[in-house]
């Protein structure tokens, strides 16, 4: 009788669909599961999937297995390439009737990529809007990100039930890829500061000032903000949580000075940052936070006097 009664409420929780599990993903199988929901997913990652599994994930064999059981999915992952390969692979979403299926995407990607998928996931039979988010793991735990929705104000009606259970807030941003759009300036602008401030604290420290001066006067200044309190810790040589790496966000400003480049838009400031920050990455600092960059600047990119 009582398999009878778990089999019976496990039918009447929201069956949702989740492609990618790593830290944000997997940190949503948390808050989902939390909130009575049931979640279907995989990830490329199978240790990924093992961790999720132990958080409630039901794991399947792949996207089309996801899209088959659940009728709302969200994606969550790293780059556009994968993000058109969990579509468009033999075993990807599109291999699958997708009538009646919604896709939820959450990858910071380029507003381009979904706008390319919609025209083969509607002849499909299914809707897609793009819904990348603000925030990192403590927000998802607590269902306070915030979403920026690119799509149909309908398909987005239809996402809200879903989108409530992981934000506190959700701007509708326009036409499909425009979520993404203002994902990505989001992004570039948070690394072309954090490098303005690479060469503020480079200069200061050449003519004999600290860090902790520096970062002192800075926050009683016009440049102070709360992500730079937040960070300055970091930027002071403590240790910290990794909420934003290198490589990622290295990612996020190729994105961005791409569709820049793409549609007539110059990005000095953001390509002098992707320098940067591509360096970091390949002298092999890409799994630390963003708020090393300008240690990373000091250390290798500063001629020593």
């Amino acid at each position: 009788m009582v398999g009878n009664v778990d089999a019976i409420w496990k039918e009447i929780l929201i069956k949702i669909g989740l492609v990618g599990l790593g830290r944000m993903g997997g940190a949503m199988v948390q808050r989902l599961g939390k909130m009575d929901c049931d979640v279907i997913g995989w990830d490329i990652n199978s240790a990924a999937i093992e961790k999720a599994v132990a958080n409630g994930l039901t794991p399947v064999s792949g996207p089309s297995e996801v899209a088959n059981t659940a009728n709302q999915i969200i994606s969550i992952i790293t780059e556009d390439a994968g993000v058109r390969s969990i579509f468009q692979d033999e075993n990807g979403f599109l291999s699958t009737d997708l009538g009646g299926k919604l896709f939820i995407e959450m990858s910071t990607c380029r507003p381009m990529t979904s706008r390319e998928l919609a025209p083969k996931i509607e002849s499909a039979g299914g809707k897609i809007i793009d819904c990348p988010v603000l925030g990192t793991v403590p927000q998802v735990l607590e269902g306070k990100l915030h979403g920026l929705a690119g799509g149909n104000s309908t398909d987005l009606k239809h996402a809200m039930p879903i989108l409530k259970k992981l934000t506190q807030s959700v701007r509708h941003m326009g036409k499909l890829g425009n979520g993404c759009a203002m994902k990505l300036s989001i992004n570039m602008g948070m690394v072309a500061y954090m490098q303005s401030l690479a060469e503020a604290l480079a200069l200061g420290q050449q003519q004999g000032l600290t860090q902790e001066q520096m970062l002192d006067v800075m926050s009683l200044s016009p440049i102070a903000s709360g992500w730079l309190n937040v960070k300055t810790p970091i930027l002071k040589g403590e240790k910290g949580p990794v909420s934003l790496d290198l490589r990622t966000m290295r990612k996020d400003m190729m994105s961005a000075v791409a569709t820049g480049t793409a549609t007539g838009v110059p990005l000095p400031a953001a390509s002098g940052a992707l320098s940067s920050i591509s360096s970091a990455v390949g002298n092999g600092w890409g799994d630390l936070d963003i708020a090393e960059l300008p240690r990373f600047f000091r250390e290798h990119m500063v001629q020593q006097f």
